[in-house]
């Protein structure tokens, strides 16, 4: 049998420990809430009172539950108020030494059966614990800010945390209607560990003016469905405490050089440029603590300003290839209005990309999206062909044929033979090199990348990749033709990934590795970083959809062009490959799909 907590402590009534103490009142547990001063005790208690009256006012909450909540909190200064509980959370700021200094006081007021946690979220809980004569009772319960919403708990177990305090703490979260993993003490347990590599490096890749910040967070938030941007979610997390965890990450994981914090974050942490609480970091805030971005001086000119810059006229764009890409391609820009060419290799093709297109553009119409009208008229303003001397007067070439090099760099260098002066060549690959593909024609200044992601009539974004060449009539041309098709182009360099593939799939490559550390289990790792982070798909579930054998295609060029070590694929993605486990499309990746 679990023991019963009938009541906690929690120590630090930060919007952390505040949002602890609101969890455990809400779930019936009386609650000693400590702090260090009155003035600090007054701020916990405003802090806890404005979140219940907020869960009033939105219905969630009845004013009789949001009274006899408050009634189960026992508001005290002073660490010797924890003498009776029977388990204490602390949530102070992350300091090692002042973590190891109350969890010593701590074990000198507490009752001997005591269980006495961190809420670190990056810290080492064995080296909390050892500040004590009791650490086979010390363990970690991490939450996830704010406590009252996010399901998630890292239960973190040193090498000497007792089983049965595991179990207890388990049934606990349980309780309290969490979801808990259980982990090992490990530098940034599940979700830091895999969260904030990518968040440095969405860091450095704006230090390096590789794109705008609101390019930037765009991408990830239409691109893979993320709940905020990098660039935007570290404004919320506090820079300072971003710089601490990465730092403390460093150091204790193996001094992987993509969690040493970004110079860029260092020097906005010393400027006090620490995000929304200042009121000031990637973005400026109305105040501090606000959560409305204000226009500063870096903010981009209106979309009409922008696009007003000798973009070329597009009338009649032409479309080469017949995968599902290239499919939905030609839908968008008929739907838009575009005169559309449609060119494949061969009539049997043709007829299928024709067909395709049409039973897309028909479920569109069931389902209330478009007009028998305007279907039709989308229909009629696409013209099927089987050879590309019919390209010679549209006003735009989009390419989505195989992603092998050699194809595209015939295929353009035939375009530059066909089109007329001042065509947009455009290609939409996510992974070669667009330069390679431009210097195969003599136009190389007309060359662009157009990435949409599949699929494309639903996609909301468009990846548009300048090249050393590109000129900005052409990439002015790409963004006014994504702006008429209704999508959000985002613009960036000719580098490795773009933008979505080079921060995503380090990520899940990191996944891979903690898996194959067997840190955690698949399931695990997943709940951590859907529950704990907003996730739509955990990592796993994301790697046996896009294709095992796509993501180790994507990685092995990451890692060949940045040469970073931390990039190189991981061993169990490599086997999984080579056994033919691809994912969804096989019938087993890291899942086995034939059972479901």
């Amino acid at each position: 049998m679990a023991r019963e907590f009938t009541r906690v402590g929690v120590v630090g009534l930060g919007t952390m420990g505040a949002g602890i103490v609101e969890v455990f009142a809400r779930n019936g547990v009386d609650v000693t809430a400590v702090e260090i001063s009155d003035g600090a005790l007054e701020r916990g208690r405003a802090t806890l009172t404005g979140s219940t009256d907020r869960a009033v006012a939105k219905g969630k909450l009845a004013e009789a539950e949001r009274d006899a909540l408050l009634a189960r909190v026992d508001f005290r200064v002073g660490l010797h108020a924890l003498h009776d509980v029977d388990l204490v959370i602390e949530a102070v700021p992350e300091h090692l030494d002042l973590k190891q200094r109350i969890f010593a006081e701590l074990d000198r007021v507490c009752k001997p059966e005591a269980i006495l946690a961190t809420n670190t979220s990056s810290l080492s809980v064995t080296e909390i614990s050892v500040a004590t004569t009791r650490p086979n009772q010390v363990i970690g319960i991490h939450f996830f800010n704010p406590a009252p919403v996010m399901k998630l708990v890292e239960v973190v177990r040193t090498v000497v945390t007792s089983a049965d305090v595991v179990a207890d703490v388990e049934a606990l979260c349980e309780r309290l209607g969490k979801v808990d993993v259980t982990i090992s003490d490990r530098a940034g347990f599940i979700a830091n560990a895999l969260l904030f590599g990518y968040l440095n490096h969405a860091v450095g890749m704006f230090e390096a003016r590789y794109a705008t910040r609101e390019d930037i967070d765009a991408a990830m938030k239409l691109g893979c469905g993320l709940p905020m941007g990098p660039l935007a979610l570290m404004d919320l997390i506090g820079l300072d405490t971003a710089y601490e965890i990465l730092d403390t990450m460093y150091r204790r994981g193996g001094r992987d050089r993509r969690h040493a914090p970004a110079p860029l974050l260092k020097q906005m942490v010393t400027a006090g440029l620490l995000g929304r609480k200042s009121g000031r970091g990637f973005y400026t805030y109305e105040r501090p603590g606000s959560p409305k971005v204000v226009p500063d001086e870096y903010t981009p000119l209106a979309a009409d300003a922008a696009l007003a810059d000798g973009a070329r006229a597009i009338a009649k764009v032409g479309v080469v290839g017949s995968g599902t890409m290239a499919t939905g391609i030609i839908e968008v820009f008929a739907k838009a209005g575009y005169e559309v060419v449609s060119v494949t290799r061969g009539a049997e093709k043709s007829a299928k990309v024709c067909e395709a297109v049409k039973t897309s553009l028909n479920k569109g119409v069931v389902r209330g999206k478009l007009s028998e009208t305007d279907r039709d008229a989308a229909l009629g303003r696409i013209t099927w062909s089987a050879t590309l001397e019919h390209l010679a007067d549209v006003d735009l070439v989009v390419e989505a044929v195989i992603e092998e090099l050699s194809v595209k760099k015939a295929l353009f260098a035939s375009l530059d033979e066909i089109c007329k002066p001042g065509v947009v060549l455009a290609t939409t690959t996510s992974s070669l090199p667009v330069i390679d593909v431009a210097m195969a024609t003599q136009r190389p200044a007309d060359v662009v990348g157009l990435h949409f992601f599949n699929p494309a009539p639903i996609m909301p974004l468009v990846e548009i990749v300048q090249t050393i060449r590109t000129s900005a009539e052409t990439s002015a041309t790409a963004r006014a033709v994504c702006a008429k098709l209704g999508k959000t182009g985002v613009v960036c360099g000719d580098r490795s990934g773009f933008i979505v593939n080079a921060l995503l799939f380090p990520y899940l490559n990191d996944a891979v590795k903690m898996l194959e550390a067997s840190y955690s289990t698949a399931d695990d790792i997943d709940y951590a970083m859907k529950l704990g982070c907003g996730y739509p798909m955990g990592p796993f579930e994301l790697l046996d959809v896009v294709g095992l054998d796509v993501s180790l295609a994507i990685q092995r060029e990451l890692y060949l062009e940045l040469r970073e070590p931390g990039f190189a694929p991981a061993p169990l993605l490599e086997h999984l490959v080579t056994a033919g486990y691809l994912g969804r499309k096989s019938g087993r990746g890291f899942r086995d799909h034939t059972r479901r």
